[in-house]
């Protein structure tokens, strides 16, 4: 099995950046480069998932702010339309 980094398809620049030009549906040199580029991948969607979570929590502070201020609007739009609901009037009075 060889290694990444002594394969032609690896590049490397001076910062340490790794780029890997193989792709398994055209131009894969070992089996094992496979099972390689689908960890490499699943690296990637982990680390942008983690990237995702951070900004989550971020915006929970202000999303709870949010989320409050419109439960206050909501009630108080319901306490100013209360006045037509008529929820004092006994039921036995209505019917009359």
């Amino acid at each position: 099995m060889i290694q990444c980094k002594d394969c032609e398809l690896y590049q490397s620049d001076a910062g340490g950046k790794r780029a890997f030009k193989c792709n398994p549906f055209t131009n894969i040199k070992e089996p094992e480069c496979i099972a390689k580029w689908q960890l490499i991948r699943l690296e990637m969607l982990l680390s942008s998932y983690q990237g995702m979570l951070q900004w989550y929590g971020k915006m929970a502070p202000l999303q709870d702010k949010i989320i409050q201020f419109m439960q206050r609007e909501i009630n108080d739009l319901d306490e100013s339309d209360s006045w037509k609901l008529d929820d004092d009037v006994p039921e036995e009075e209505e019917d009359i």
